[in-house]
C-alpha cells in the first residue's frame, strides 16, 4: 500500500470552508476548533487531483454527460467491496444524497403522507419530510448498555397507526455508527413489505464499517426489496469530494425511477457539475489504496480518542461505532440540560461540534464528533475539552 501523510496539517482557513469559515455567522465564536461538518480535513487521492488537473487544464466546462466508463468504475466498486451488481438502467445521478431524499419524499409520497425515521438520525431527513409538507414519523432507536437497536415493535406499531408510506433508513447510522446486521435489514424490509412501505436506503457511509461489522447493502442483502427501494450512494464522504455534488442514485424498479425522474425535471436540475463527475470516476477508479490508508487512520483516530476520554474525562462516554467517521459521545456525566451542554462546549471547550439535539430523540446531551482530520487537531481538541471539564468540575466542586 502507498504510504499516505494524513498528519499533514492543511490551513483550511480564508478558502470558503462552511466548517472552518462560518463560525461567527452560524453563532460561535470566531475562535472555535471545528469537528463538526462530515468533511474531512484531508486531501483527496491523488489520482482524482490529477484527474481534475487534466480537466482543469482543457479548460472547456460545458454541459456534460458520462458514458459506459463511469458505470463501470462505479458499479465494479460496488461489486469489488460489496458483492453487489447494479445495473446500468437503475443509475440517477443527483447533485448530493440530501436533494435525493427531497426527491424520493416528492415522488413516493403525497402531501400529508406520513414518513418514518429513526431518530438520533442525520438531521436533514426531518427537513426534508417538513419543508415538503410531509408528517414526520419517528421510532426512536433504544439505547441500551451504550449500544443502539431497533424497537421492532414500535416500528411496526408506528407504521400502522401513522399509516407510514415511506422509511428513510440512514445505513450505516448517523449519528450512531450503527452497521446494521443482515437480520435486521431483512426484518426492516420484511415489515415494510408487509404494510406496503417503501424504502429509501441513505448508504453515504457504506465504506466506512469497521472490522467484524461488515456493511450490506440493503438491495444485496434483501434483493426482494427491489420493487420498494431507493439506494443512495456517494463518493463525496468516502474521497472528501463533497463539494463537487455528485451522487448516484440506484433504482432498479422502472416506476419508482420514473416517478422520482419527473421530480427532479421538476426542480428543474439537469446536467451535474462537470468536475464532480470527473472527481468520482477517478475515484471509484483509483481510489481504493488511498481509501485503505484513509480507514486505518481514522480507526488510529478513534483509538485514540477513546484511550484519552477514559484516562483524563471519564465523565464523557463514547458510545462504540460500528461504522462511520463519527465519534457519538454521551456528556450526561457532565450534568448540564441540553442548552447548557451546547454552550459549555461552545465557550468554554470552544469546540464546535454538532448538538445532540438537532439528531432529535431526546439526544441533547450527546455531542457528534467528526473524527477525519490530524491526529494533532484531535489532539488539540481534546485537550481543550479536557481542561474546560476540570474547570467545571471545580466550579461545582466535584
Amino acid at each position: 500500500m502507498a504510504q499516505y501523510d494524513f498528519d499533514r496539517q492543511i490551513d483550511r482557513r480564508n478558502t470558503n470552508s462552511l466548517k472552518y469559515d462560518f463560525a461567527v455567522e452560524r453563532g460561535r465564536p470566531a475562535d472555535v476548533l471545528p469537528l463538526w461538518v462530515a468533511d474531512m480535513d484531508f486531501p483527496a487521492p491523488q489520482p482524482v487531483l490529477d484527474a481534475l488537473q487534466r480537466a482543469v487544464a482543457h479548460g472547456i466546462f460545458g454541459y456534460s454527460e458520462v458514458k459506459g466508463a463511469y458505470f463501470a468504475a462505479v458499479a465494479g466498486w460496488f461489486e469489488r467491496n460489496f458483492g453487489w451488481r447494479p445495473q446500468p438502467q437503475w443509475l440517477v445521478k443527483t447533485p448530493g444524497v440530501v436533494f435525493a431524499l427531497a426527491m424520493a419524499v416528492r415522488a413516493l409520497t403525497r402531501p400529508g403522507d406520513a414518513v418514518l425515521i429513526q431518530p438520533p438520525v442525520y438531521y436533514p431527513f426531518f427537513s426534508v419530510i417538513r419543508d415538503n409538507n410531509r408528517r414526520v414519523a419517528e421510532s426512536p432507536l433504544c439505547l441500551r448498555d451504550g449500544h443502539y437497536g431497533i424497537d421492532f415493535e414500535d416500528l411496526e406499531r408506528k407504521i400502522v397507526d401513522a399509516q407510514v408510506k415511506l422509511l428513510l433508513l440512514c445505513s450505516p447510522h448517523n449519528p450512531v455508527g450503527r452497521v446494521w446486521t443482515s437480520e435486521e435489514l431483512r426484518r426492516i424490509g420484511e415489515i415494510c413489505r408487509g404494510y406496503d412501505v417503501r424504502i429509501v436506503s441513505d448508504e453515504i457511509h457504506c465504506d466506512f464499517a469497521f472490522a467484524g461489522h461488515p456493511h450490506r447493502i440493503l438491495l444485496e442483502a434483501c434483493p426482494e426489496l427491489a420493487d420498494r427501494t431507493i439506494v443512495c450512494t456517494a463518493p463525496s464522504k468516502s474521497f472528501n469530494l463533497a463539494g463537487l455534488q455528485v451522487s448516484n442514485i440506484w433504482i432498479p424498479d422502472a416506476g419508482l425511477r420514473a416517478a422520482f425522474l419527473k421530480e427532479i425535471d421538476r426542480s428543474g436540475y439537469s446536467q451535474l457539475n462537470c468536475l464532480g463527475l470527473v472527481a468520482c470516476q477517478a475515484a471509484y477508479e483509483q481510489g481504493g489504496d488511498w481509501l485503505d490508508a484513509c480507514r486505518s487512520y481514522l480507526r488510529e483516530n478513534l483509538d485514540f480518542l477513546r484511550a484519552f476520554l477514559r484516562e483524563h474525562i471519564p465523565q464523557i462516554r463514547l458510545v462504540e461505532p460500528e461504522g462511520t467517521y463519527f465519534a457519538w459521545l454521551d456528556c450526561s456525566g457532565l450534568g448540564l440540560d441540553s442548552d447548557a451542554l451546547d454552550a459549555f462546549i461552545a465557550n468554554r471547550a470552544r469546540l464546535w461540534l454538532d448538538a445532540g439535539h438537532i439528531f432529535g430523540g431526546g439526544a441533547g446531551q450527546f455531542q457528534r464528533v467528526v473524527l477525519a482530520c490530524p491526529r494533532t487537531t484531535l489532539k488539540q481538541a481534546l485537550g481543550q475539552l479536557k481542561r474546560a471539564v476540570e474547570a467545571l468540575s471545580l466550579q461545582n466542586g466535584i
